[in-house]
């Protein structure tokens, strides 16, 4: 099977959040399981220079964005059996940034968009599936449908969107985005593009693709409500046949305690003897009291809203009456920012921020802590949750999302669980769970070795999702087969090829010259849609008429004259009704000109 992931990040290339986790983790497993698997992304002037040196210049072109001509290049890597490719050009993305300060976003990810279906004929690889990721891809199977699929090389791919957070949609003004892509006035409407009166990047993904997913099963029913959806839960409501939820796998490999060559100490399930030792060297390192009694409570986050943070704002002085410390790894909104930099001046030795992207010092604090705080207002999946889990450093999370499905809240009276949970959006709800919490860390140690083991043990690997999927894909390229697109030589004469599917038993077969006749219809119909850049629906795909050949009917039709209508002879009047029945099916190219 041959799969294109098309995303606007990727480890080890660049990374600004969880989706580079994703797409870096999933495709190399992908691809062992003996897939054709590819990967393009912008070429960013942040790439390290040790990946930028490796790779080799395949093509280049000029994309058209309106009246506009814009160099693009490709170049490509292998690794890990993946080929990445990366779309270069200089002007929009050798910028000192990744999203978002010069107003510009659409136009920006309108070019990598067209630059991705333009590249495939050109690198030699026409996938079966082409995989979209989040707003900054959401274009791709909107310009597949719309402008693309009536081509022979393009006719056949499917298309999966998936929404890694539907908070971010690349919303962006109508004329913007027309200009760019030149996209006629009817595809903004409420049911196509138009999101408000603004053009929905994201939206034009669902809309348009063949597959949705989101990062996780509970995900994908919250958006479906109002409280969740963004304003597009009514989309989704009726997308919800093609919506799928698959929660998102680990990498195993690089978060290991076992063998993981950034923390101070290995460790496994079986012999926690070296946490002991990552708690101590973290507790130095940060400038915190060497305390191996008093329990270590982590954040490794983006500061931002969703995160949770303003109920540990609400309640931070609580939080901090408990004996703990408390450690903040993180970059985001300078309220957060403010809040941990006073923490950490009024609480000196039990409180350390530090407001960086720091990948090394980040598995060094999933391994140091003990507790792993993460009270989300919404989690699409959520990676923190599932490496604290791997680590042993038992996380307290909200029910909401990826977190409600990967985190169960220890049950005293079953024993089942393996962290700990609270419902409400409240801040004395996250309060009191910090302290039930606090209360298994002092009192109940045997049961707390327990729940880490647990915890240790689960497997977050990305094979089971990897599987899911592939049965996904397969069900797309079934449904392909059995649709089968006409090839370039019937549509130039009109005529079924010889693998043509033979008609069902209800089906009259067309006779060749009215055939040939539909043929000059259909084209002239498909030539004016192209014009007007404003094709027919996307969302049904049209199968060949079996109706009789409309040619014939309007000629007939155009026999009767007025004479033959005011006449008054019998004779006259039968010959009129005749010609005059298939008038309904006369109607028909009407129908397909819209």
């Amino acid at each position: 099977m041959k799969i294109l992931f098309a995303a606007s990040e990727c480890v080890p290339f660049i990374k600004t959040g969880g989706l580079a986790d994703v797409i870096g983790a999933l495709a190399p497993v992908l691809a062992k399981m003996g897939h054709d698997v590819r990967v393009i992304i912008p070429k960013y002037s942040a790439i390290p220079d040790e990946h930028v040196n490796q790779m080799q210049h395949v093509v280049d072109f000029e994309v058209e964005l309106g009246w506009r001509k814009q160099y693009c290049g490709i170049e490509q890597l292998q690794k890990d059996g993946v080929t990445y490719y990366f779309v270069d050009n200089r002007y929009y993305f050798g910028r000192n940034y990744i999203y978002g300060l010069a107003g510009d976003e659409y136009e920006r990810f309108a070019f990598f968009s067209r630059s991705v279906l333009n590249s495939l004929p050109l690198i030699g690889f026409m996938p079966d599936v082409l995989h979209a990721h989040d707003w900054q891809a959401g274009m791709i199977p909107a310009l597949l449908r719309i402008q693309y699929a009536h081509l022979p090389d393009y006719a056949n791919i499917k298309t999966v969107m998936t929404i890694h957070n539907l908070r971010y949609q690349g919303v962006f003004g109508v004329k913007e985005v027309q200009d760019v892509l030149g996209l006629g006035d009817s595809l903004f409407t409420d049911d196509k593009l138009e999101f408000f009166g603004a053009a929905n990047f994201l939206k034009a993904g669902i809309v348009y693709a063949d597959e949705v997913t989101t990062v996780s099963p509970s995900y994908s029913e919250e958006i479906q409500t109002a409280y969740y959806g963004e304003r597009l839960d009514g989309l989704l409501r009726a997308k919800k046949d093609h919506l799928h939820g698959i929660l998102n796998g680990l990498d195993i490999v690089d978060y290991d305690p076992e063998h993981d060559k950034y923390i101070a100490a290995t460790y496994s399930a079986g012999n926690l003897e070296g946490k002991k030792a990552c708690k101590k060297a973290l507790q130095e390192q940060l400038g915190l009291e060497v305390r191996e009694d008093a329990p270590i409570i982590a954040m490794v986050s983006r500061l931002s809203n969703q995160k949770g943070l303003d109920l540990v704002d609400y309640v931070i002085a609580d939080i901090m009456r408990q004996d703990v410390q408390l450690v903040c790894l993180g970059m985001g909104d300078s309220r957060y920012v403010n809040l941990f930099s006073w923490a950490e001046q009024n609480y000196p030795g039990r409180v350390a921020a530090r407001f960086v992207m720091d990948h090394a010092l980040a598995h060094q604090v999933y391994a140091g802590a003990d507790i792993f705080l993460m009270p989300s207002q919404f989690e699409p999946c959520g990676l923190s949750q599932m490496i604290a889990l791997r680590y042993g450093t038992l996380p307290i999370v909200r029910e909401t999302g990826g977190l409600r499905d990967t985190v169960l809240s220890y049950n005293e009276f079953t024993g089942e669980g393996n962290g700990f949970s609270f419902f409400n959006y409240n801040a004395h709800d996250m309060l009191h769970t910090i302290e039930r919490a606090l209360d298994y860390y002092w009192h109940k140690p045997e049961i707390w070795a327990k729940i880490q083991e647990r915890g240790m043990s689960t497997d977050f690997s990305w094979d089971r999702s990897a599987n899911a999927y592939i049965d996904l894909y397969s069900k797309l390229i079934g449904s392909r087969k059995e649709k089968p697109v006409p090839k370039a030589s019937e549509k130039a004469t009109g005529k079924p090829s010889k693998t043509e599917t033979k008609p069902t038993v209800q089906e009259k077969p067309v006779k060749a010259k009215a055939a040939a006749k539909k043929s000059v219809a259909t084209k002239a119909v498909e030539t004016e849609a192209e014009e007007a850049k404003a094709p027919a629906k996307p969302v049904v795909e049209e199968k060949p008429s079996t109706q009789k050949p409309v040619a014939k009917k309007t000629v007939a039709k155009k026999a009767v004259t007025k004479e033959a209508e005011i006449a008054e002879e019998p004779k006259r009047k039968v010959s009129a009704k005749k010609v005059s029945k298939p008038k309904a099916a006369a109607d028909k190219p009407k129908k397909a000109s819209k």
